[in-house]
């Protein structure tokens, strides 16, 4: 098997007051279009995984999050066929802003036992127990 590249992608479930957690949507275009992800993206050169997350839920979501209010949940460890994908989850309940779908994504609240209802990448698919465990 040929070396796949190492790719780190940082995600976060948002769990609101009622325990819900917030996914979004793939939009038309992208990678994986029309499959729902856990809010996050791709980590930049330098930036730590807490940094990234915190700019890519500014960009996607609008929201303000402080660093201490992310919390190391879990990850997901995926070969995909072009590269592997390492991606830590971090939970947070607390945040400024409303949440705002800033990328022409949907955005659905769900309860962590039906997050398996909605079409999730591969990666995503682990992390869903570690949620209920957390949540229900």
């Amino acid at each position: 098997m040929a070396d796949l590249k190492l790719t780190l992608v940082v995600a976060c479930a948002l769990v609101d007051a009622d325990k819900r957690v917030l996914i979004a949507q793939r939009p038309e275009g992208k990678t994986l279009a029309g499959l729902w992800e856990f809010p996050g993206g791709k980590c930049e050169p330098g930036e730590r995984p807490e940094q990234s997350l915190i700019r890519e839920l500014h960009e996607e979501l609008g929201i303000t999050v402080a660093e201490p209010c992310l919390a190391p949940l879990t990850f997901a460890s995926y070969g995909y066929e072009t590269f592997h994908l390492l991606m830590p989850l971090y939970i947070c309940r607390r945040w400024e802003g409303l949440v705002t779908a800033r990328e022409g994504q949907t955005l659905a609240w769900v309860r962590a036992n039906k997050l398996r209802d909605y079409p999730m990448p591969p990666a995503d698919i682990p992390l869903i127990p570690h949620l209920i465990d957390l949540l229900m």
